[in-house]
């Protein structure tokens, strides 16, 4: 299923990304992970209250890209609530999706800076599920 694109706002070079654009990112980035084949059923039933969700999302994201500190939540928590669905696949499928995302919605070096955080957040998120899993194996 193809998902039309939004109207793209180009970054110039100087300009830097903005609340609004992650507002916007969000929302578009995970409409496309609910359509994916493989990773739309599991958000689908791991998220109950998806405005809800969105919304912390675009707080996470306003955090680690303004560090304005408005995300209070634990996502090791939420994620190894899940773990039987974190595989080295499904987040190479998600950052799949985010890489193509951020390419087709933002200037290049925004989406680029996006692309290096979500990837070191997706290799801490699935060295913490390693962890669980280890130590859980061992109890």
């Amino acid at each position: 299923m193809k998902i039309p694109l939004p109207h793209r706002r180009t970054l110039m070079s100087d300009e830097k990304l903005s609340e609004q654009d992650i507002n916007h990112l969000i929302p578009e980035f995970y409409s496309r992970v609910r359509a994916d084949t493989i990773l739309g059923p599991i958000f689908d039933g791991a998220i109950t209250d998806w405005p809800d969700h969105l919304r912390k999302l675009q707080d996470f994201w306003h955090s680690i890209m303004f560090t304005s500190g408005r995300y209070k939540g634990q996502p090791m928590v939420a994620h190894v609530r899940h773990a039987e669905h974190m595989t080295s696949q499904n987040f190479e499928r998600w950052l799949s999706i985010w890489r193509r995302t951020t390419d087709e919605l933002l200037a290049p070096d925004v989406a680029a800076t996006l692309q290096v955080k979500a990837d070191r957040i997706a290799e801490s998120l699935q060295l913490g599920v390693q962890f669980h899993r280890e130590r859980s194996a061992t109890s």
